[in-house]
């Protein structure tokens, strides 16, 4: 059973980091077609590399919930707990080492997305393991992450104009 996890959360790793450097140009790539919009990087905010990390961890984790998460009675809150801490760590570490900095790298940009996930996963992995139970329903952290889905596709083509929407090249916000 732990060859297994340990197999399919680096799998998810894997799967997160290619399917999201894909998101990110996906948008661009299909001359900005609208069915790629509410899935990938439609503009430069933190808020479109939040959801580049979403939705590949949120469809890795249903495909990962029918070979393995029948095991693990806590499956979908690990998945949530480890969601919600990759999500809040680009914010977190893109703002803290801009304030810093004054300036924005790509590499470094890139390096906060793969950690991010690296933590997501490795967070998870690690309460899996643990199979401790949660303080809320499997199906409550399972809603809740459909919640945070509906919400990266509904802000795509609603965005408030706070500095997390605002895309950090032309200054605009949402689709451009």
């Amino acid at each position: 059973m732990k060859k297994s996890l340990n197999f399919w959360q680096f799998a998810g790793f894997a799967f997160t980091g290619i399917a999201g450097t894909l998101l990110h140009f996906a948008y661009d790539w299909s001359n900005q077609s609208i069915f790629f919009a509410p899935f990938s990087a439609v503009n430069e905010s933190t808020w479109e590399h939040m959801k580049i990390l979403f939705f590949p961890m949120f469809i890795f984790a249903l495909v990962e919930s029918f070979v393995i998460g029948k095991q693990y009675e806590n499956f979908w809150c690990s998945k949530l707990a480890g969601t919600a801490l990759g999500l809040t760590i680009i914010p977190v570490s893109y703002y803290t080492y801009t304030g810093v900095l004054g300036v924005s790298a790509d590499w470094f940009n890139i390096t906060i997305f793969f950690s991010a996930a690296a933590a997501a996963y490795l967070l998870e992995t690690w309460l899996l393991k643990k199979e401790k139970s949660c303080r809320i329903s499997p199906l409550a952290a399972f809603i809740f992450l459909c919640v945070l889905a509906f919400a990266f596709v509904v802000l795509t083509f609603i965005q408030p104009e706070i500095p997390l929407f605002q895309d950090s090249n032309t200054k605009l916000y949402g689709i451009n």
